[in-house]
C-alpha cells in the first residue's frame, strides 16, 4: 500500500512541476542560422570541385556534377561496394579512397560536413526513402 501512495505522491508531484522549455528564438537567429548553413553548402561545393582531396586530379564534380546520383535520402542503406548497410559519409570516404585517391575524412571533420551539407542541400525536396537503391 506505501508503495502505491509513494506512486501517487511522486506523480503528483511531477505533474505540478513546470516543464521545461527551449529558449525561444527569434527570425534573427533563424535567418543566422540559415545564412551559416548555406555558408557551409558553399564550402561544400568547394570542396566536391576540389582535387586536393585526393591525388590524381579527379574530383567529386567530374561523376557526380551538382551532387547528382548521390541519393542521400536513401540512406542508411545496403552499398554493394562495402558490404553491409552503411551511412552516406562512409560512401562518400569508399569515393575518397577509390576514385580520387585520397584519405578518408572523418565523420566529424568540417569538410565532410560541408560535403554532406552540399549532397542534401542539392537533393532537397525529394522524399526520405531509406534502404533504397
Amino acid at each position: 500500500m506505501r508503495a502505491v501512495v509513494l506512486v501517487l505522491a511522486v506523480g503528483a508531484l511531477l505533474t505540478a512541476m513546470p516543464r521545461a522549455q527551449a529558449d525561444p528564438f527569434t527570425e534573427l537567429d533563424v535567418e543566422m542560422w540559415f545564412e551559416e548553413y548555406v555558408s557551409v553548402v558553399k564550402d561544400g561545393r568547394a570542396a566536391w570541385t576540389d582535387a586536393s582531396l585526393g591525388t590524381n586530379g579527379v574530383v567529386c564534380a567530374q561523376c557526380h556534377p551538382n551532387a547528382a546520383n548521390t541519393h542521400p535520402e536513401t540512406y542508411p542503406k545496403y552499398q554493394k561496394q562495402l558490404g553491409r548497410v552503411t551511412q552516406m559519409w562512409e560512401m562518400v570516404n569508399w569515393c575518397i579512397r577509390n576514385t580520387v585517391e585520397g584519405k578518408n575524412l572523418a565523420a566529424d571533420d568540417p569538410r565532410m560536413t560541408a560535403i554532406m551539407a552540399y549532397i542534401n542541400h542539392e537533393r532537397r525536396g525529394v522524399k526520405l526513402d531509406p534502404g533504397k537503391h
